[in-house]
């Protein structure tokens, strides 16, 4: 049944040849009559019709079949007698050689017109079936029939004995030789003529293709099966015929070349040896992907070199991962070929302009342009091909030797393609990710030790004796990180001033890679490798690195005045160079010096915008009050719980909070001129917040005997929550005033919502010194009660009076009546407290005298809020006050006078008495003087 199939397949071949050898040369012959007719008209010097010169192109396109009247036109066949006749008075060009006549051209004119616009762009119809079947499906059928033809043979022959295997194997490389020779032939013929209607079906291809691969099995099987040909023979035959086939596909197309590089990665995996050698095989797959790409450069192909990214990624990984020995050097050449092969062969120096433009339907923007660049599958999967590998030679430390220098290699390889070629963006995001990716993977040996002078991992030492034994797998490459960070940021500075003059987004991205790799190659090493305590190395090396951005935000920023908007390389440079200096910090000091310093590198920048009007010099001040907000929730104490003093106020904690605050409002007042007032209204907002984080930590600090830390929740530690939150929320409303974001506005308000909350159960139920019956110090006033309830009650009423016509009056109620019950609290329990001690539980009950206070406390209390919220104008506090004074009159008629006796129970209603009637007269006074209001007016009206 095969030998049927294959001579079927064969006879269709044959026939397919010989049908297309015939339309060919009818299709000329009719060409030919029709160019000596119209040559014939115009040495007549008569004006031929744009209908005739289109039926005749018709009738030819009929008889040779759809394709061909779908084809247009070859300009070539009409330029040479086209030719302009009586521009002045028609106005538009005519068929004719001779004298033309103006008449019959005006005459004709609406019909020329309507002829020649589907002469010059004709519409494509659908394809037809048979079209489908007899021109496309046929062909690559037959190209298939033909291979399989070809191996059935010698199948054949091997089981029916007729042939010895030498004749088997040489008539079937005979038979793949005739098939590219025809291939060949049937290409002269007949490509001029059908090559633009069958691009994806060309018959020479496929010939081609099935005389290739009858190659490649008959090297294939004499070495495999017969071996009549050794490893290295077969291994030059193999790739001679893969070279062939990539080599051919310049005259036969794309497909021809994806199957030459097929051919061309299968061939060290069909060919093995009992010793293989790397060399071989990474030098065989270079010369193979640099073939591929000197093709695709000539052709302009995107999907073959893609394929061969691939192949040299998949053998690669197979390498690192399977190879008993690794061999680096090899791996690392190969790598190298590609980047100089996507640097100089392809894409090479391809810009856009070289590269077919867009269709006018889909517009193409600046981040278009840059996120999709010329030859962009080529460039992407270049970029993983050498991504991959680094990041797996990463991983590879120390089990592989030098596979630390491969990657730092590898990724310099990519970094030097992003910056010298301007359709690089892959290359270039790629070799920042895996940089960052692949020293993080560098860290991650299994040591837990300490570096020491040499840069090797140490195991680590406790209270002076060396722990259990760590298994040291190797050096760790921490010299070579600072090495990589230092390349990688020249390679950026130098990317920026190549850049920044052809592509301003391009430039763009490269300032902020340029300042952010080294910094975390850097980072990264310090804080796994260094001396956090003193690292004179990185902490120099840092240093450098700031001063270095610092002079580039200079050396970009010369020239550019304030007019032409933002320049993003003067933004990452300085904060490049700022965050080094940070990190410089960390490294050269410890403690509290070192919390002191970022905040005074931070008031320097803003200083400095007296020399250079930068904006994004204020913003640094900002950066550094996150550095610092960020030490202070990794350590709270500032200098370690162990080193915190424990004399009050006057401790470590009012230099580590309380100077933070007073450099963020200097800053603020510095800026009171400066145009942008979003930076001023936020380092004002941290100065507020610094402040009363401070007050906060300080009070904690001295009720809890110089100890702030615990594991048990406590409501000091709640209330440092309740004053962040509230100032996070000032922040916000700041922010939006000056500069209104929805985020802003609602965040602010979610916030304070969410505070509240957290009020009414932490500090009201879940951590009530009265129900917990948590002591609340031995100071009294200065304890756990003034942290806990009345600094949270001043922060929400100063943030209600500050929201006060800013958000709606719900919110702004909601505000100040919780600072309100806070406050409220603050004097209940202060009472309790002076009757019952620093402990003041609910199992110890009530005192006579204890009761009565209650009321008086609440009635002067009630009073306090009247005359407060008179003064201030605020309604929600004379409210609360009215509310408290009716708390009081309860309490006096339902308690006082069933629990108290004698002379308290009379001074209970003789002081309520007063007050009410003092109360009274206030009302009267203050809120009938009140001019222009709608209350004197309602007081006023007649009855």
């Amino acid at each position: 049944m095969l030998e049927i199939l294959s001579l079927v397949a064969i006879g269709l071949a044959l026939y397919t040849l010989n049908a297309s050898k015939n339309s060919a040369q009818k299709i000329g012959d009719e060409v030919m009559r029709l160019k000596r007719e119209i040559e014939a008209l115009k040495a007549g010097g008569v004006t031929v019709p744009s209908e005739t010169a289109t039926d005749a192109v018709a009738e030819t396109a009929e008889a040779a079949g759809e394709e061909a009247a779908a084809t247009p036109v070859p300009e070539d066949f009409s330029s040479p007698w086209a030719a302009k006749a009586d521009e002045a008075e028609t106005g538009r060009a005519i068929f004719g050689g001779g004298p033309a006549v103006p008449a019959e051209a005006a005459a004709s004119e609406t019909a020329e017109e309507a002829v020649a616009v589907p002469v010059a762009a004709p519409v494509k119809p659908k394809e037809s079936f048979e079209s489908r079947i007899g021109a496309r499906w046929a062909v690559w059928v037959g190209g298939i029939a033909l291979a399989l033809g070809g191996i059935f043979m010698v199948k054949y022959s091997i089981e029916a004995g007729l042939l010895s295997p030498a004749v088997r194997l040489s008539l079937a490389a005979v038979f793949g030789l005739v098939l590219m020779a025809v291939g060949e032939f049937v290409r002269r013929r007949t490509q001029p003529l059908i090559a633009n209607a069958f691009q994806n079906a060309m018959i020479p291809g496929v010939l081609t293709a099935a005389g290739a691969i009858t190659l490649f099995a008959v090297t294939y099987v004499a070495h495999e099966f017969y071996f009549y040909l050794g490893a290295p023979a077969a291994f030059a035959l193999l790739a001679a015929v893969s070279f062939a086939t990539i080599g051919l596909s310049l005259l036969h197309g794309q497909a021809l070349a994806g199957l030459g590089l097929l051919a061309s990665m299968l061939t060290p995996a069909l060919v093995s040896t009992s010793e293989p050698s790397p060399w071989s095989l990474f030098g065989f797959l270079s010369v193979a992907w640099l073939a591929t790409f000197a093709a695709a450069r000539i052709r302009r192909w995107q999907i073959v070199p893609a394929l061969a990214n691939g192949g040299m990624l998949l053998w690669v990984v197979l390498y690192l991962t399977s190879a008993e020995n690794v061999e680096v050097m090899p791996v690392l050449l190969a790598m190298l070929v590609l980047a100089l092969g996507h640097g100089l062969v392809w894409p090479g120096s391809i810009t856009a302009d070289d590269m077919p433009a867009p269709s006018e339907a889909a517009p193409v923007g600046p981040l278009d342009r840059l996120f999709a660049p010329p030859a962009f599958a080529v460039s992407l999967t270049g970029a993983l091909a050498m991504a991959f590998p680094a990041l797996l030679l990463a991983s590879s430390v120390p089990e592989i030797t030098s596979a630390d220098y491969g990657f730092a290699i590898v990724v310099m390889a990519l970094a030097l393609i992003g910056a010298l070629r301007g359709w690089a963006i892959y290359p270039a995001i790629l070799s920042a990710v895996a940089a960052v990716v692949g020293t993080v993977q560098l860290v991650g040996l299994p040591s837990g030790g300490l570096v020491d002078t040499f840069g090797t991992l140490a195991p680590p030492v406790l209270d002076g004796a060396a722990s259990l034994p760590v298994p040291v797998l190797g050096p760790v490459p921490a010299n070579l990180l600072l090495v990589l960070a230092v390349a990688y940021a020249s390679v950026g500075l130098a990317a920026v001033r190549l850049r920044l003059s052809g592509s301003g987004l391009f430039g763009a991205l490269w300032s902020l890679l340029a300042p952010a790799v080294p910094f975390a190659i850097l980072a990264i090493s310090f804080f796994n490798f260094g001396n956090l305590s003193f690292d004179l190395k990185h902490g120099l090396l840092a240093i450098a690195f700031g001063l270095a951005f610092l002079a580039a935000a200079e050396g970009f920023s010369r020239g550019r005045g304030e007019e032409e908007g933002l320049f993003v390389p003067q933004w990452t440079f300085a904060a490049g160079g700022f965050a080094f200096l940070v990190l410089a910090l960390h490294a050269l000091t410890d403690g509290l010096v070192t919390t002191l310093g970022i905040m005074v590198l931070g008031t320097a920048a803003v200083f400095a915008t007296r020399v250079r009007n930068w904006p994004v010099l204020p913003w640094l001040m900002a950066g550094a009050a996150a550095v610092v907000a960020g030490r202070i929730a990794w350590e709270p104490t500032i200098v370690g719980a162990a080193n915190l003093s424990k004399t009050p106020v006057f401790n470590q904690l009012l230099a580590g909070y309380g100077i933070p605050a007073l450099l963020l409002a200097l800053s603020a007042f510095e800026l009171r001129r400066w145009p942008g007032v979003r930076i001023r209204n936020l380092l004002q907002a941290l100065a507020s917040l610094f402040l009363l984080l401070t007050a906060a930590i300080l009070v904690r600090h001295g009720m809890n005997g110089g100890v702030l830390d615990s594991s048990v929740p406590t409501l000091g530690e709640q209330a440092t929550y309740t004053l962040l939150v509230i100032g996070a929320s000032a922040i916000m409303m700041s922010l939006d005033l000056k500069s209104p974001s929805p985020v802003f506005r609602y965040g602010s308000m979610v916030v304070g919502g969410l505070s509240v909350l957290s009020v009414l159960s932490a500090h009201f139920i879940g951590l009530n010194p009265y129900f917990t019956g948590e002591l609340l110090g031995k100071w009294p006033f200065v304890d756990l009660l003034l942290v806990g309830y009345l600094l949270p009650g001043i922060a929400y009423g100063g943030l209600a009076l500050y929201a006060r016509d800013r958000r709606p009056m719900p919110y702004v109620t909601m505000l100040a009546l919780t600072g309100v019950a806070l406050v409220f609290a603050w004097f209940t329990l202060s009472v309790r407290r002076y009757w019952h001690g620093e402990g003041i539980a609910d199992w110890k009950g009530f005192l006579q005298p204890e009761t009565y206070t209650y009321s008086v406390v609440w009635l002067l209390l009630g009073v306090l809020l009247l005359a407060i919220g008179s003064k201030v104008d605020s309604k929600s506090i004379r409210l609360a006050s009215a509310g408290l004074v009716l708390i009081a009159v309860v309490k006096v008629f339902l308690i006082d006078m069933s629990n108290l006796e004698g002379i308290l129970r009379a001074l209970s209603f003789i002081g309520l008495g007063a007050v009410l009637i003092g109360i009274g007269l206030f009302y009267q006074k203050i809120l009938s003087g009140k001019s222009g209001t709608g209350e004197k007016a309602e007081l006023n009206a007649p009855s």
